[in-house]
């Protein structure tokens, strides 16, 4: 039996700046901005995203 390792999952990411709560792909291939003031969130690294605020929750 093959186990396959998860590690493509969503993740609810708190803004450094405004504190606005957001959920992103932990993989993201495009810079993701908050909604709410437009600060940087996630930054592509070609495989996991850099990302820059407060990790809440995992969502897999």
């Amino acid at each position: 039996m093959v186990k396959v390792k998860e590690d493509k999952v969503f993740v609810k990411v708190k803004c450094p700046d405004c504190g606005h709560e957001q959920i992103i792909y932990s993989k993201a291939s495009i810079v993701v901005k908050c909604q709410i003031c437009g600060a940087t969130l996630a930054i592509p690294t070609g495989g996991k995203a850099d990302i820059k605020g407060a990790i809440i929750e995992v969502y897999k």
